[in-house]
């Protein structure tokens, strides 16, 4: 499997933000929690998850690698040239169970390099917790 670019969006109506996709991609949602939906294409190979939130915007951008190695490989690499990363291993987020690795552009758009280990059927942030990574420290929170 190739990597997979990884957008997700905040959006005020997910119902809305749902119909639209769907629409547009011709597609019904391969995941669906609430508050939540991903779509899965394959050409091109793209995960859009959407987020219900008070505003629109976007969440993050993101590549989805097949392994946790790939995860790692990432992280030293971005490490080594001298960006500033966040580290997040066996996390739960977006209804799965993930490794992976975060950093910002220059414009402070947060990106995530990651895998999923596993769907899961409940997800800690989507319940009102804080994301893990953000920490004031972190390169993936504004």
């Amino acid at each position: 499997m190739p990597n997979t670019f990884h957008l997700s969006l905040d959006v005020p109506d997910l119902d809305e933000a749902i119909r639209f996709y769907r629409e547009l991609f011709g597609t019904d949602p391969a995941k669906l929690q609430p508050g939540y939906a991903k779509f899965e294409l394959t050409d091109p190979d793209v995960a859009l998850a959407l987020q219900e939130a008070a505003r629109p915007t976007l969440s993050h951008l993101g590549i989805r690698v097949e392994t946790a190695e790939e995860v790692e490989a990432s992280s030293a690499r971005l490490r080594d040239e001298g960006l500033i990363t966040f580290d997040e291993r066996d996390t739960t987020c977006c209804y799965a169970r993930q490794d992976k690795v975060w950093v910002s552009d220059p414009a402070g758009n947060k990106w995530e390099i990651y895998t999923v280990l596993e769907d899961v059927e409940t997800d800690p942030v989507a319940e009102g917790a804080a994301p893990a990574c953000c920490t004031p420290e972190s390169a993936c929170c504004t």
